[in-house]
């Protein structure tokens, strides 16, 4: 299926409907009119709300969970091809198509299409962004991986002519997509299982921003070594933020923390001041977050108004400095970081608002992330976390032959004149900490698995 109509809609089957991105848009069919069925491993919260809405769901994965009707069906780069139901809808004939390539249909149903990309802080800025437009009456439709905190959900259905997503580089699934507004954080080292070095993931950003109409814009963040050599081919409009006041066409001015560590500033346009800002989520590289999108809302037509009440509301993402609860007098605190920047900039947040120790507890995903940033995890947890505990790799798409274990990263951090200690279970990381935390100290679980679950023990 070469086309996707939201006038002409049709039967769509997903494989794997309970991931976050997937269950998302089978929400945003249905509220299409489509007929939407799917499977998955396990019952979740997101395969729980989709059948309370009538979707039928098939739990493992089966040939006979497709139904006799479907007309499309929808997989994640996650699946392979010799997965049952993928073999079985091209045994059939059925057409199939990646969530990438869904996505991408989806965004050509709306006018303005905001595509927010870079190797970190997608999902942050992107309800930043939803926030905002929201405020300003735009009443966006998103799509979002990680749930938005102002409306408890991945997903949001608007009834504009905007859409707001997230755009992956992984395995180049942006490139699939039709943005009118896109967003460039930074640019970085990544996901080096997919990609050949950094020029590679550069060529693949040049990519998405090429794919800008002529009536486009592009929000770059201009701290990008080279940014200018993302200005896009069709010459799109090319706006730029960051901290250099020659290259920013969005600054932050005199800029402060309060003792949450939220930020607050000026907001410069092109060297004038627009108004004052105050934000709802602590860190430095919030207000970065912030400046790229008041850029992308205020080129789909937001006022700086709009701007300035949606950034007060906005309070982020789950599971980005999550606050979780507390015990003993010691704070905790859940977030996604899974990246060496990632978790750098999570801890200078952290310390923005501790007196006390600031506790790292980190696992690492896939071996090969953990070999090729070993040196640069120690350091992020070194140079950040008074002591910082190791939990095992959690891997979940490669075969163990990297050599490589978390415990590696704690001698790095030993070797760098940290607190580093590897623990074989997440029982006795919550054990090692309730015996060793003091009153106002702060323990933060960092990684994209299941690490939450420290935090949701020590505080329950």
């Amino acid at each position: 299926m070469d086309h996707l109509d939201y006038n002409n809609p049709v039967n769509v089957h997903f494989i794997g409907i309970g991931g976050s991105s997937m269950s998302g848009l089978a929400s945003i069919l249905i509220s299409r009119g489509f007929k939407v069925s799917g499977s998955d491993a396990v019952h979740n919260a997101a395969t729980k709300e989709l059948e309370e809405k009538g979707v039928r769901i098939g739990y493992p994965q089966s040939p006979d969970n497709i139904p006799e009707d479907t007309d499309l069906v929808v997989y994640t780069a996650a699946i392979h091809d010799d997965d049952p139901e993928l073999s079985e809808a091209r045994r059939r004939g059925i057409p199939t198509e990646t969530r990438a390539v869904l996505l991408g249909q989806i965004m050509k149903q709306y006018g303005q299409s905001v595509n927010v990309s870079g190797t970190h802080g997608k999902t942050t800025t992107t309800s930043i962004i939803t926030d905002i437009l929201i405020s300003a009456g735009m009443d966006p439709t998103v799509s979002v991986g990680g749930v938005v905190e102002s409306f408890g959900s991945n997903m949001r259905i608007g009834s504009s002519d905007v859409f707001v997503t997230e755009a992956c580089e992984y395995t180049n699934s942006f490139l699939h997509s039709y943005p009118t507004i896109a967003v460039i954080l930074n640019i970085e080292e990544d996901h080096l299982d997919f990609f050949k070095d950094i020029d590679d993931i550069r060529k693949s950003f040049k990519a998405f921003a090429d794919l800008l109409p002529e009536n486009g814009t592009l929000v770059i963040n201009s701290d990008i070594e080279g940014f200018e050599d993302f200005r896009p081919e069709s010459g799109a409009s090319f706006i730029t933020y960051g901290t250099d006041p020659d290259k920013s066409d969005y600054l932050a001015d005199n800029v402060s923390f309060d003792e949450k560590g939220m930020g607050s500033y000026d907001l410069l346009i092109r060297g004038e001041k627009v108004c004052r800002v105050e934000l709802s989520i602590p860190g430095m590289h919030n207000v970065s977050n912030s400046l790229a999108a008041i850029a992308a809302c205020m080129a789909a037509g937001a006022t700086a108004e709009d701007v300035a009440k949606g950034l007060k509301k906005s309070t982020g993402a789950h599971r980005r400095l999550e606050y979780k609860g507390e015990f003993n007098g010691v704070s905790v605190i859940d977030d996604y970081a899974h990246h060496p920047d990632e978790i750098k900039a999570t801890l200078d947040a952290v310390r923005l608002m501790c007196k006390g120790d600031v506790w790292g507890v980190f696992q690492p995903h896939t071996y090969s992330r953990t070999r090729d940033f070993l040196d640069e995890f120690a350091d992020a947890l070194s140079g950040g976390a008074s002591h910082s505990l190791l939990a095992e790799v959690y891997n979940d798409r490669e075969i163990d032959t990297y050599g490589v274990s978390s415990a590696d990263i704690a001698r790095k951090v030993r070797e760098k004149g940290g607190d580093g200690i590897f623990f074989d279970t997440f029982e006795e990381i919550t054990d090692y900490l309730r015996k060793n935390c003091k009153p106002g100290d702060v323990v933060v679980t960092l990684g994209s698995k299941d690490v939450y679950k420290i935090a949701d023990e020590l505080t329950k």
